[in-house]
C-alpha cells in the first residue's frame, strides 16, 4: 500500500510520543496490554490501543460505549481478524485465528497506522509499536514504518524458552510425534540438552510440541512466532520478575545477546506502586466477560483461607465428564469454593451441572460467570487456586501468596504448571483425565496438610519478592524505567539521524 507522506503542518505535531499497542485478541493478552498501556500512559505516552473488530463488539456488548470511549490521548481502534463476522461471546477457534493474524492482518494494521498519521486531530505522529509476541506482523509494519518497535510476550519467560525448543524438537525427529501412546517413556524422559530449563521433560514442553500432525497450524504458528520476536532489533518485554524465572531469562539473555530483554512483571503490581495520583486513564478495564461482583460479598462472609477459588482462564474448554468430576470432587472436599465457569467451557454445548449437585453445594459454593480475578486472589478467604496455569493467573496468585492445583490444558500452561510444581514450590499438579478423589485429595492436602502448609509459607516467600521487583530500587521497577530511557535515545537519535 502506499503511505501518505506527513505535511508540513504534521510534522510539526508536538513531539509527544505515540505508541500503538497491539496485543493477540484473547483476554489474557490484552489483561497485560492494558497494564503496560496505563503505565506508558502516565509515562506521558499518547496510546492508541488496538483490538480486532471482532473484540471491539464484545467489548461494547460487554461494558457498553463507555468501555471503549476515547480520552484525548488514550484512544481505540479495530482491524478485521481476517475470519468471518461472528458476535458470538466467546473466544475465537485458536487455530483458525493463528492462521487469520498471521496472513490478513499486516495491511488492514499499516492503513490504521497510516489514518493515524494523516489525522487532521492533534494526535503526534506514531512513534513506537508495541506488539504481541504472537502478532509479530508489528514488527513488520514498524520496518516499514521506520518507526521503533518492541515486543510484549505475555506468558512465561520459561514458556518461550520452551517454544524456542521446537526447531530443534524437529531436528532431533522428536516431533512430530510418530507415535500416539508413546510407550517407550519419550514423555517422561528430561531434554537434558536444553540450557535454562533443568529436569525439563518433552510433556512439560509447550503442548503443541506433542503434535502428530506434520502441518499442525498451532506448532509451526508459535515456532514461527517465537523466532520472529528474536529477528526484531526491538526489545522484548516479559511479565515476570528476574528472581522467579532467574535461570531461564539468563539462558535467554546469554543465548540471543543481541537481543535488549525487559522484564517488568507482575505488571499488576508495577502498576499499583505507579498509579499515583491516578488519572481518567487508570481505571480502563477491557473485560470480553461481564464480571459477576456478587462474589465478592460472598468471600466476605467466609473464614481466612477456607475458600477454594477455581477458575480456568478465558479459552480453555474440557469435556462433560471432566467438568463434572471436577465438580464433584468440590462437592465432596466439603470445603467453601467460588469457581468461575463460563458458559463457553464445556466442549460442544454450554455449562449444565447436575441439579444433584446444585442441591449438595447450597450455601457453601459460589458460581459466577467471571470475576475481578485481582482482588478475588488477594481476598482473606481464599485459601488455594485452583487453575489453568495461564501466565496472568499465576503472576496473580503469587502476587497474593495463594499456592495452586494445577490442571494445565494446552500450550505453555504445561510449562507453567512444571515450574509451579517443581522449581517455585508453590503447586501440586492433577492428573490430565482427573478424576474427583483426587481433586478432593489435592484440595485437603494444600488446605490442611503438611506439603499444603509449606507451599503456602513458598508462596509468601514468593509474593515478597514480586513486591520487592517493583518497589524502589527493584529489578522490574528499574527495568521499566530504563526501557524509557533508552526509547527516548533511540527516538533522539533517529531524529538527530534524519536531520
Amino acid at each position: 500500500m502506499m503511505m501518505s507522506t506527513p505535511s508540513a503542518e504534521q510534522q510539526q505535531r508536538p513531539e509527544k510520543p505515540h505508541a500503538v499497542l497491539l496485543p493477540c485478541p484473547a483476554q489474557g493478552h490484552i489483561n497485560p496490554f492494558m497494564q503496560l498501556a496505563k503505565l506508558l500512559h502516565l509515562q506521558g505516552f499518547h496510546i492508541t490501543f488496538v483490538n480486532t473488530e471482532h473484540n471491539h463488539r464484545r467489548l461494547v456488548r460487554t461494558g457498553g460505549p463507555e468501555a471503549v470511549k476515547d480520552l484525548p490521548d488514550f484512544q481505540f481502534q479495530a482491524i478485521p481478524d481476517g475470519l468471518p463476522p461472528s458476535d458470538n461471546d466467546a473466544t475465537q477457534d485458536p487455530a483458525a485465528l493463528c492462521y487469520a493474524t498471521q496472513n490478513y492482518c499486516l495491511e488492514p494494521f499499516l492503513e490504521l497506522i497510516d489514518k493515524l498519521n494523516s489525522s487532521s486531530d492533534d494526535i503526534p505522529p506514531v512513534s513506537c509499536i508495541v506488539s504481541d509476541g504472537v502478532m509479530t506482523f508489528g514488527i513488520r509494519a514498524a520496518e516499514l514504518l521506520g518507526v521503533q518497535h518492541a515486543t510484549f510476550w505475555t506468558a512465561s519467560a520459561c514458556g518461550f524458552l520452551g517454544y524456542l525448543q521446537f526447531d530443534e524438537l524437529i531436528r532431533r525427529g522428536i516431533s512430530p510425534l510418530k507415535d500416539a501412546n508413546l510407550v517407550d517413556g519419550t514423555l517422561e524422559s528430561p531434554l537434558g540438552w536444553i540450557l535454562g530449563m533443568r529436569n525439563i521433560r518433552l510433556r512439560d514442553l509447550p503442548s503443541f510440541a506433542t503434535t502428530m500432525d506434520v502441518d499442525d497450524v498451532a506448532f509451526h504458528f508459535v515456532r514461527t512466532e517465537t523466532r520472529n520476536c528474536l529477528k526484531s532489533s526491538g526489545a522484548i518485554i516479559f511479565n515476570t520478575f528476574d528472581a522467579f524465572e532467574e535461570p531461564v531469562l539468563e539462558a535467554i539473555r546469554t543465548n540471543f545477546a543481541g537481543q535488549q530483554v525487559y522484564t517488568i512483571g507482575p505488571l499488576h503490581l508495577l502498576g499499583k506502586e505507579m498509579y499515583e495520583p491516578e488519572t481518567e486513564s487508570t481505571s480502563i478495564s477491557l473485560n470480553l466477560w461481564k464480571e459477576d461482583l456478587k462474589c465478592m460479598e460472598w468471600l466476605d462472609e467466609k473464614e481466612p483461607q477456607s475458600v477454594v477459588y477455581v477458575n480456568y482462564g478465558s479459552m480453555a474448554v474440557m469435556s462433560d465428564d471432566h467438568l463434572k468430576e471436577i465438580a464433584w470432587g468440590l462437592a465432596e472436599s466439603k470445603r467453601p469454593f467460588l469457581w468461575i465457569i463460563r458458559s463457553d467451557i464445556a466442549m460442544g454445548s454450554s455449562a449444565i451441572l447436575p441439579i444433584e449437585f446444585l442441591d449438595e453445594i447450597k450455601g457453601r459454593g459460589c458460581l459466577a460467570g467471571w470475576c475481578p480475578q485481582q482482588e478475588v486472589l488477594s481476598h482473606p478467604a481464599v485459601g488455594v487456586f485452583l487453575t489453568h496455569c495461564g501466565w496472568n493467573s499465576t503472576m496473580e496468585s503469587v502476587s497474593a501468596g495463594v499456592p495452586m492445583i494445577c490442571w494445565p490444558f494446552y500450550a505453555e500452561q504445561q510449562t507453567n504448571c512444571r515450574y509451579a510444581c517443581t522449581e517455585w514450590g508453590i503447586g501440586v499438579e492433577l492428573s490430565k483425565d482427573v478424576k474427583r478423589n483426587e481433586v478432593v485429595d489435592a484440595v485437603e492436602e494444600m488446605m490442611n496438610g503438611e506439603e499444603g502448609k509449606a507451599m503456602k509459607h513458598k508462596a509468601l516467600e514468593w509474593q515478597k519478592k514480586a513486591r520487592e521487583a517493583v518497589g524502589v530500587q527493584g529489578s522490574s521497577l528499574d527495568n521499566f524505567m530504563q526501557f524509557l530511557l533508552d526509547y527516548d535515545h533511540k527516538n533522539k537519535h533517529r531524529h538527530a539521524g534524519s536531520i
